[in-house]
Order: structure tokens, then sequence, then C-alpha cells
């Protein structure tokens, strides 16, 4: 029965805790766009690296003649 005398307190003031952190992340917009990062890893942007990678070997390779 003492450890609730610990227990208690030490539930509580985690929950709270956890409370203000939720608070706080709405507060600073962490939550403003939920759809974004889910349809961003769907873009096909690999096309524009691969021109880049392309270009810079041939830059590279000019280099050595």
């Amino acid at each position: 029965m003492n450890i609730l005398v610990l227990l208690m307190p030490l539930a509580l003031g985690l929950g709270l805790t956890g409370l203000a952190a939720f608070f706080w992340c709405m507060r600073t917009g962490q939550f403003s766009d939920m759809d974004g990062p889910g349809w961003r890893i769907l873009e096909d942007d690999d096309v524009g690296r691969e021109g880049v990678l392309v270009e810079a070997a041939g830059a590279q390779h000019q280099d050595r003649l």
C-alpha cells in the first residue's frame, strides 16, 4: 500500500508531462500538414538526380582527357 503513495503521483506527473508535450506540439504546428510527407515520398524526383549525376560523370571524364 505504501508503493501507491509513490506510484500515483509519478503516474499523474508522467501523464501531465505527455499532455503538455502534446499541446506544445499542437501550438507550434507540428501536426499542421499530415498529408504532405505521405505524398512527397511518391514524387518521382529521381529523373532530375540522374541528369545531375550524368553531367558530373561527363565533367570528370573531360578532365581526364
